[in-house]
């Protein structure tokens, strides 16, 4: 039988969805993107966030935001398509989206063992002080250069 991918849609119904695994000692891992055409260096970094704990749950930032952080033209695909293509994903247990600006109130809600961010970001990011006073840790993983999803519409429109 096929798993089919884990989509919530409230950030309390996951916390309470993760508390038996938590119970048992499972660490849970979160990150979050717009992750708009899903590329190599996505894979990467979400294989890399994968090994860092027992589950995986990845926050996708809604249409709205994207278009306010990259601009009118994006996101060229739906909330819905990205989080049905990042919870489909082998190593992602689960995939949600968020409507805020910032990834806090998700992870004040969650409360990740570890919260991961790709390589293309320092130490001093905005979601660390959440984190940590919900006892977690901020990780960064490796980054994939010239592999973005802004490179990838560059080629397509030459």
């Amino acid at each position: 039988m096929q798993r089919k991918p884990l989509i919530f849609a409230d950030y309390f119904k996951i916390a309470e969805y993760l508390k038996p695994f938590r119970d048992s000692g499972k660490k849970i891992v979160t990150t979050n993107g717009c992750f708009d055409l899903v590329h190599a260096g996505h894979v990467k970094y979400l294989y890399e966030a994968a090994d860092l704990g027992d589950l995986l749950l990845v926050g996708i930032n809604c249409n709205d935001v994207i278009k306010t952080l990259k601009g009118p033209s994006r996101p060229v695909q739906d909330e819905e398509e990205r989080v049905f293509l990042i919870a489909s994903l082998k190593m992602v247990d689960i995939a949600f989206i968020f409507r805020e600006d910032d990834p806090r109130t998700f992870l004040d809600i969650i409360k990740p063992d570890i919260h991961v961010k790709g390589g293309d970001y320092s130490q001093d990011i905005l979601e660390r002080e959440t984190v940590e006073n919900n006892g977690g840790q901020v990780r960064i993983v490796s980054f994939v250069d010239e592999c973005s999803t802004s490179s990838l519409i560059k080629k397509i429109r030459l």
